[in-house]
């Protein structure tokens, strides 16, 4: 049970207006912005190296949080500038040869699509979008049928960055280990709003960022790779870091997940990072859970009553994401609306989910993410300012 109160009163910005853009930066609360400040306060007093050096064993604890957090060993963890950075690291690590097949979900998010075009275009590889089911999510049963000696990676995000659905993440990385394919989940969105188990979902490769439903700053991410994958990716770039200058013509690559990393880093973002994967396992993700997508369930179903107001969201299972759109205002127009009055939404456009999007004829859509801290009266609130709105009040 989450105690609303408490984690209103932890959250400075819950006074200040109704934030439902938690799928774009969350708020921090107060344990998390205090961690970070008093690290800037204390580079600015003795130097950012020295800083680091008087909290090295509490940077080395992110690494404990963080395979708390995903059931993994610490040596497994990479922290990274950015979930994008993290998933490129192990991705373009990967080697594929013309005619090797990679397969996504049809609401893959454009930063991983555009790299697979990418790797597409120098190598001959294929992209291979699986159909959805009846529901909207990633079709199993489709993919089990895809699956060839030619597909080298099946690679989905978790929970797409519009839409309001889960993957069903454990039914495809069951398939993925029983044909022996590596599952490569980016978990940016699901990350902080419902429980993650790498081993129970048979994930091989993760990346998640900070500053979504984890409620941590921005400027950090983290990666996670199963053991056995770890020595067979070799990262696109090595630093200091990430490797060992041995010789004069030789170098050894860090035998852990930190093979990822670079040496350079946000020092304050990584122990905000640890302190808000903390905060949040100590509401528990299950309750966490629970509590969003009650709030977001409350919220479909307001704005699906109000005339001219579709919402888009899809899926067997549905998260704390909420896309609509209207029929009288533009997806902006009721963004720009909603900000006068002291509301956080977002406008989520056709180029973030193409495929998806062209495949349902949408332009855009207001994406609103709700969580834990905010509260049935805010999401009435937002309703009922939607419908002032379309009615151009």
């Amino acid at each position: 049970m989450i105690d609303v109160a408490r984690a209103r009163a932890e959250t400075p910005g819950a006074a200040e207006r109704i934030h439902f853009n938690n799928c774009g930066a969350a708020l921090m609360p107060r344990p998390v912005l205090d961690a970070v400040t008093a690290h800037l306060r204390r580079e600015a007093r003795i130097g950012g190296y020295e800083a680091a050096e008087a909290e090295a064993e509490r940077i080395e604890r992110v690494y404990d949080s963080l395979a708390s957090l995903l059931g993994c060993s610490r040596d497994e963890i990479a922290i990274v500038e950015n979930a994008t950075r993290g998933w490129d690291m192990a991705f373009y690590g990967l080697t594929f040869s013309r005619g090797d097949r990679i397969l996504t979900s049809m609401a893959e998010y454009a930063s991983n699509y555009i790299a697979f075009l990418q790797v597409a275009r120098r190598s001959g590889a294929l992209i291979e979008p699986v159909p959805d089911d009846p529901s909207g999510q990633l079709d199993v049963d489709a993919l089990e049928r895809m699956i060839d000696e030619r597909v080298k990676l099946i690679a989905v995000t978790h929970v797409p960055t519009n839409g309001g659905l889960v993957n069903p993440a454990a039914a495809i990385g069951a398939v993925a280990r029983r044909r022996g394919v590596p599952f490569l989940l980016d978990a940016c969105q699901s990350a902080g709003q419902m429980p993650l188990d790498v081993e129970a979902a048979n994930v091989d490769i993760l990346s998640a960022t900070s500053r979504k439903f984890l409620r941590g700053p921005r400027g950090a991410g983290f990666l996670y790779v199963r053991r056995p994958w770890i020595e067979r990716l070799e990262p696109p770039f090595l630093d200091l870091r990430s490797a060992e200058w041995t010789g004069r013509d030789r170098y050894t690559i860090r035998p852990d997940a930190r093979r990822f990393e670079t040496w350079e880093g946000n020092v304050a973002a990584k122990i905000g990072l640890g302190a808000a994967v903390d905060y949040a396992l100590g509401w528990g993700l299950e309750a966490i859970r629970a509590r969003v997508t009650r709030l977001a369930d409350r919220l479909r179903d307001g704005l699906s009553e109000l005339p001219g107001v579709t919402v888009h969201d899809r899926g067997a299972t549905r998260c704390g994401i909420v896309t609509f759109s209207s029929r009288t205002s533009s997806a902006d127009g009721i963004a720009a609306g909603l900000a006068a009055r002291r509301v956080n939404v977002t406008v989520t456009r056709r180029s973030s989910t193409l495929l998806d999007m062209d495949r349902r004829g949408i332009e855009a859509m207001v994406r609103a993410g709700v969580h834990y801290y905010n509260t049935e009266g805010e999401v009435d609130r937002v309703v009922m300012m939607v419908g002032r709105i379309v009615r151009g009040l």
